[in-house]
């Protein structure tokens, strides 16, 4: 059976790319092949989240263990085929790329192919310009200044909406709707 992934960017949102591999490949396989799309640099730390229907984060797929001591599955991407843990067209995944500052790409299982295989995986569409791959200590240890430090005047935008909006998301669905020629 063959996977067909959609990934898009909150950060660059003209970023999409559309990834087609075989549902046995492994994880790491999948990393590798966005990676190279995204043309990032293969050496860092980054992980696969299994997520709900409102991207909360449920199951990790990492690339290294930490040996750290918890009761908790480790998932190796090396180690672990896709179809052992997606099954589900719509299932919905994070790649974070960034551990230093939590940055990820959207995932969507978008379409499952049964009867057909894939050697190798391939990128078959890609649009616009991945962002940075690294970000600068400096951006992260440099946090814009508050200067008005009353609450009331501030008001609650200032501290965002935790809620998940759909809409805030790049347009996957658009995305996938769209010709390829």
């Amino acid at each position: 059976m063959v996977y067909k992934f959609l990934v898009g960017s909150e950060e660059a949102g003209n970023f999409k790319l559309e990834i087609m591999i075989d549902s046995e490949d492994t994880f790491m396989r999948l990393r590798n092949t966005i990676l190279d799309a995204a043309g990032y640099d293969k050496d860092q730390m980054d992980s696969f989240y299994i997520c709900d229907d409102e991207w909360n984060k449920e199951r990790e797929v990492t690339v290294v263990d930490m040996d750290l001591d918890t009761d908790d599955d480790i998932w190796l991407m090396e180690d672990t085929p896709l179809d052992e843990l997606l099954e589900d067209e719509g299932q919905r995944l994070k790649f974070v790329f960034d551990y230093v500052a939590e940055r990820y790409f959207f995932m969507r299982l978008k379409e499952t192919i049964p009867g057909r295989s894939l050697h190798d995986p391939l990128c078959t569409r890609k649009e616009g310009k991945a962002p940075k791959q690294y970000t600068e200590v400096e951006e992260v240890v440099a946090a814009p200044k508050v200067v008005n430090t009353n609450i009331e005047e501030i008001g609650e935008e200032f501290y965002g909406d935790d809620a998940y909006n759909e809409e805030e998301l790049s347009d996957l669905d658009a995305f996938e709707g769209e010709a390829m020629e």
